[in-house]
């Protein structure tokens, strides 16, 4: 079962604890990183606890809540390894987990509304990585994020970058998606889905 790693500030506190709640019953291993009471703290801290467990290999994802989710994100992303969105709604959690494996999920606790939180959840932590195209580009992030800490880094020219797209068609839908010919849209046997 996974091992979830579950962190918020004072923001995030009674929904971290209902989903912890949830997350149990449906047999996942939780750890708790807190905050612990509802007076103001930093997201960063919180967030770089939880990061740094998926960063290691002690937790298989992590799970955020902030006001919006963003500085979350943003700071769990300096973790190696790590691949953190915010998210707010179906589509955005299941398309993470589907075209980007990410790996951390930032919620935010000031505007989800009545939103069930619960099953936003549970649909990211249920939702695979479809692989394929996607694994190639999550491959070249990781090349990416290996380069800057090598001081290796250096971004593709225009050029190369025209010539690694050179062949493909213009509405960027690669070839094997199903569409009608030559229309550009998805086929009636296919549902519509988000491209990246």
């Amino acid at each position: 079962m996974l091992r979830i790693s579950l962190g918020s500030d004072h923001r995030g506190v009674s929904i971290r604890q209902r989903l912890i709640q949830t997350l149990e019953n449906h047999d996942y291993i939780c750890s708790d990183e807190g905050a612990f009471s509802t007076k103001a703290c930093d997201y960063p801290d919180i967030a770089a606890t939880v990061a740094q467990k998926v960063s290691r290999g002690e937790a298989d994802r992590g799970i955020l809540i902030c006001g919006t989710g963003i500085g979350m994100a943003i700071t769990a992303n300096k973790f190696p390894g790590v691949r953190a969105a915010p998210c707010y709604e179906k589509v955005m959690v299941e398309m993470s987990r589907r075209h980007n494996d990410v790996n951390v999920l930032c919620l935010p606790g000031d505007m989800i509304g009545e939103r069930p939180i619960d099953e936003l959840v549970l649909l990211w932590l249920k939702t695979e990585f479809e692989g394929g195209r996607h694994a190639r580009r999550v491959q070249k992030i990781s090349g990416v994020e290996a380069a800057l800490a090598a001081g290796t880094f250096a971004a593709p020219s225009a050029a190369e970058t025209q010539a690694a797209t050179a062949g493909k068609p213009s509405n960027g839908v690669q070839s094997g998606d199903a569409l009608h010919p030559g229309s550009g849209t998805p086929s009636a046997s296919e549902p519509p889905a988000p491209r990246c």
